[in-house]
């Protein structure tokens, strides 16, 4: 499975593409298969988005995960607080990046 990530233009906020446009949660997100490029190259050119690439994702039992921890701790945001990440009522977010 591949996805799509890039930096919001405005806030710098990690997003992931859903298929329709961007979200911050990558659980919103689809696999773009071959097309990712292409997808990336348009988004950044209409500048909803910054530096857009592809990654590897895998589909797990809690939905979409990037299979690398980088791209896992972009997702989640800061590692060091989870109550300022993404998921701050999940106890086992810490678990996630692993």
């Amino acid at each position: 499975m591949k996805i799509l990530t890039g930096n919001d233009l405005k806030t710098g906020d990690v997003t992931w593409w859903t298929g329709e446009g961007w979200s911050r949660h990558v659980e919103e997100a689809v696999d773009v298969g071959e097309h990712g490029e292409e997808i990336a190259a348009r988004e950044n050119a209409l500048r909803h988005v910054v530096a857009p690439y592809v990654i590897d994702g895998a589909r797990t039992e809690e939905g979409i995960r990037p299979a690398h921890i980088k791209e896992r701790i972009r997702a989640l945001g800061p590692t060091v607080r989870l109550d300022l990440s993404l998921k701050p009522a999940d106890p086992a977010a810490g678990n996630w990046v692993i």
